[in-house]
C-alpha cells in the first residue's frame, strides 16, 4: 500500500488532509502486517487507526470494545460515512447472531464491534472464524490488565482471536498505560514481537492548576468569570452536576449538565449544541466523555477530586485541543481527600459482602442452584436493597464488580425517572389530605418529603418514602397511582432502572471464589490509584505535567513552566511588577481582552486580572469597545 493511496483515502472519506501525530506509523505499520500497540493522548484519534487501514484491505476487521455506548458510536460514525459495520450488543438469541454473522459474510460488512464478555461464547468464536478477517483490534486494551484502569477478566480472553485467524496483524489501543500495564497487554493479547507506537502524552499548551479553597462554588464563579465560558465542569453525581448547572444560571451564565440520567433524545440535543462555537458550560459527569471533540474548550474544571490519575489526566485533555492555551483546574477544600477515601475506597466490597449481595441476587431473582436464567431481568435497584437492608453505595460497587468479573452484566433500562406533579385543585387536595385513608398518609409524606411539587415535576424515590413509611415499595406505587387516577397528581413511574443479564449459572460460593484473586486485586489496585491521585493534589513542588507523565511512565527534564506550580514563585508571592511587565510585553503591538491577556502570561488568573485592572485605574492601559486592552 503506498502512501498516496492511504492519503487519499484519508481526504475522500474523512476530509483530512493531513494525519494526527502517530496515527500514520500506526496504519504504515499494520498494513505491514505487524503487531502494534498504539498508545495515544485523549484526542489522537485512535479509531482511524484501524478504520483506514481496514478500508484498504478486502476483509473485515473485528474490533473487541468494552463499551456498549462506544461501540454504537464508533457504528453510527461509519455508517455516516457510508460505510457498512454492526456491533453485537443487546441480548441477542443464538439464531440472531447466527443472522448478524451471515450479514458480515455476505453483506460486504466491514467493521464487527463486539464485546470481550460476547467474543467468550463458543457460537460467536466459531463464527468469526468464518469471516474473512485482516485486521483484528482490542481497543481500551489496558483494561486487560489487572493494574490498568477499569480491569475487566474479560479481556483475558481477547488472545483467542490470534487462534481463530492466526497470522493476521493485531492492534492494541489505549490512552493511558503505566509500564506495568503496556507489560501486561503485549503478554496477554499473545503479541509478536510487537511495534510499540507510543505518544509523549504531554499537553504543553494546557496549564494544570490545583486551587484549595474554602468556598468552592465562588472560586468555580470566579473562574468562569476569568476563563470564558466555554468549559467543561466535571463532578461526581447527577444531582451535583443539576445543581451547579442551576447555580451558574442563575449568576447570568449560559449553562447545561449532562449525566448519565438523561433521555437519549435530549443527550443527543446536548450534544448537538455543545458543538456550537461558545455554546456554553457544560457541569457533567463522567458519563460525558466519549465522543467529546469539540476543539475550542478553553477550561476544564474539576469540582471533585477524581478516582485516579487515568481519568483525571484523560478528562483534563479534553481542554484546548485546538492547540491554543487552555487551563485545567481541580478545585478542592480541607475535605475532599476524606471525600474521595470515603467514596472509592470505604465502599469497596470484600469477598464476603459480594457473596452476600450475589446470594441475594439469585433469591431475588428466585433462581436455583445450578441453573443460568438466559433472559434479561428487569431490575429496580432501590428495591432490592429496600428489602435485604443493603447499604446502597456498597451493594453497587458489589454488582458493578460483579458485572466486571463477567458474572453478570448491568444494563440501563429507560432512562426516565420516577417524578410526580401535583396538578388538582388545593381545596380537592387538602380535602384527601384531611382523609383518614391510606392514600393520605402516602400523600402527606410526600408533601413533607419533596418540595416544588405544586410548580414543577419532581423526580422522587419510591423506597425512600416506603422506608419512612414503613411499608412496600410497591403499596406506595400503587397508592400514589390511586392519587394520579383521581386526577390529584401526575405520576410516571420508571418502575426498573437497570436490566441484568446473568452470564453464569448460579453456584453461590463457587462462583465468587473462581474470582477471589481478582477481587484483592481490584481493591489494591484501586487503593493505588486513589493514592496517587491524592499525591498530585497535595504536590507543592515541582511540576504537575512532568508528574503525571512520569506517573505514566514517561521520562521528562525540566519543567512544563505552565503549571500552578512552574509559575515564578515572587509571583506566587503576590509581587505584582513581575506581573505587570509580563503583561506590558504582552500587549506590546497586540491588544487583547483579559481573557486573552490571562491565557499569554504565565501567572495566576486572580493575580493578572488584579494587575491589569491595577494599571487600567493608573492609566498605564486603555480599553476599547471591544474590551481589548493596549498599552497607553
Amino acid at each position: 500500500m503506498k502512501k498516496r493511496d492511504i492519503h487519499t483515502i484519508l481526504k475522500n472519506i474523512w476530509g483530512y488532509t493531513d494525519f494526527k501525530s502517530s496515527q500514520e506509523r500506526i496504519i504504515t505499520e499494520v498494513l505491514q502486517g505487524s503487531d502494534v500497540v498504539g498508545l495515544l493522548p485523549t484526542g489522537g484519534g485512535k479509531s482511524l487507526c484501524y478504520q483506514l487501514p481496514t478500508m484498504t484491505l478486502d476483509g473485515i476487521c473485528v474490533v473487541v470494545s468494552p463499551l456498549i455506548a462506544l461501540m454504537e458510536d464508533q457504528v453510527g460514525n461509519l455508517k455516516s460515512r457510508g460505510i457498512k459495520a454492526m456491533s453485537l450488543t443487546g441480548s441477542l438469541s443464538g439464531d440472531d447472531i447466527v443472522r448478524a454473522f451471515d450479514n458480515c459474510l455476505y453483506g460486504q460488512y466491514k467493521f464487527l464491534f463486539l464485546s470481550p464478555e460476547r467474543l467468550i461464547q463458543p457460537l460467536v468464536q466459531n463464527k468469526i472464524r468464518e469471516l474473512n478477517v485482516d485486521l483484528l483490534v482490542v481497543d481500551e486494551a489496558h483494561c486487560i490488565s489487572h493494574w490498568g484502569n477499569d480491569f475487566r477478566p474479560a479481556y483475558l480472553h481477547c488472545a483467542i482471536l490470534r487462534e481463530l485467524h492466526p497470522g493476521k496483524p493485531m492492534l492494541a489501543l489505549t490512552a493511558t498505560a503505566t509500564p506495568e500495564v503496556l507489560k501486561d497487554i503485549q503478554d496477554r493479547l499473545e503479541l509478536e514481537n510487537p511495534v510499540v507506537v507510543r505518544e509523549s502524552f504531554a499537553r504543553p499548551n494546557i496549564g494544570f492548576h490545583v486551587l484549595k479553597e474554602e468556598n468552592k462554588r465562588k472560586r468555580l464563579l470566579e473562574l468562569i468569570q476569568e476563563q470564558g465560558q466555554n468549559a467543561i465542569v466535571y463532578v461526581r453525581s447527577r444531582r451535583l452536576a443539576e445543581q451547579l448547572a442551576s447555580y451558574l444560571q442563575q449568576h447570568g451564565n449560559e449553562a447545561d449538565f449532562f449525566h448519565g440520567g438523561i433521555k437519549t433524545a435530549d443527550k443527543t440535543a446536548l450534544l448537538k449544541k455543545w458543538q456550537r462555537p461558545d455554546s456554553g458550560i457544560m457541569v457533567a459527569t463522567n458519563a460525558f466523555g466519549m465522543g467529546i471533540d469539540k476543539a475550542d474548550v478553553r477550561s476544564v474544571i474539576h469540582y471533585q477530586i477524581p478516582d485516579s490519575l487515568e481519568n483525571y489526566y484523560q478528562e483534563a485533555g479534553r481542554a484546548g485541543r485546538d492547540g491554543n492555551p487552555s487551563k485545567a483546574f481541580l478545585i478542592m477544600d480541607q475535605s475532599d481527600p476524606a471525600n474521595v477515601i470515603a467514596q472509592f475506597i470505604d465502599v469497596i466490597p470484600d469477598i464476603a459482602i459480594i457473596k452476600s449481595v450475589y446470594r441475594h441476587l439469585n433469591s431475588y431473582f428466585q433462581i436455583p442452584y445450578g441453573e443460568l436464567i438466559s433472559e434479561p431481568q428487569g431490575f429496580n435497584f432501590n428495591e432490592f436493597c429496600l428489602r435485604y437492608e443493603l447499604n446502597t453505595s456498597v451493594a453497587f460497587k458489589s454488582l458493578e464488580l460483579l458485572d466486571r468479573l463477567s458474572i453478570i452484566a448491568m444494563v440501563p433500562r429507560r432512562l426516565t425517572k420516577t417524578t410526580v406533579r401535583v396538578i388538582a385543585d388545593k381545596k380537592v387536595l387538602w380535602a384527601e389530605v384531611d382523609s383518614n385513608s391510606d392514600r393520605a398518609t402516602v400523600l402527606q409524606a410526600l408533601l413533607r418529603t419533596y418540595g416544588g411539587l405544586f410548580e414543577a415535576t419532581v423526580p422522587i424515590n419510591l423506597a425512600r418514602l416506603a422506608r419512612k413509611l414503613g411499608i412496600a415499595v410497591k403499596e406506595v406505587d400503587t397508592v400514589i397511582g390511586m392519587l394520579a387516577s383521581q386526577g390529584i397528581l401526575e405520576y410516571e413511574n420508571n418502575n426498573n432502572d437497570l436490566e441484568l443479564i446473568f452470564l453464569q449459572p448460579r453456584e453461590d460460593e463457587k462462583t465468587i471464589n473462581r474470582m477471589a484473586k481478582e477481587i484483592e486485586l481490584n481493591k489494591r489496585r484501586k487503593k493505588e490509584q486513589v493514592r496517587h491521585m491524592l499525591a498530585y493534589a497535595s504536590l507543592n513542588t515541582g511540576c504537575r505535567q512532568n508528574w503525571i507523565l512520569n506517573y505514566f511512565g514517561e521520562q521528562t527534564d525540566g519543567h512544563c513552566g505552565n503549571c500552578d506550580l512552574c509559575l515564578p514563585a515572587k509571583a506566587r508571592k503576590d509581587q505584582p511588577e513581575l506581573v505587570a511587565a509580563a503583561i506590558r510585553n504582552a500587549l506590546q503591538g497586540n491588544p487583547g481582552t483579559s481573557r486573552e491577556i490571562v491565557n499569554r502570561v504565565p501567572f495566576e488568573d486572580r493575580l493578572t486580572i488584579k494587575v491589569l485592572q491595577m494599571l487600567l485605574e493608573e492609566g498605564l492601559l486603555t480599553i476599547n469597545h471591544k474590551n481589548q486592552y493596549s498599552l497607553k
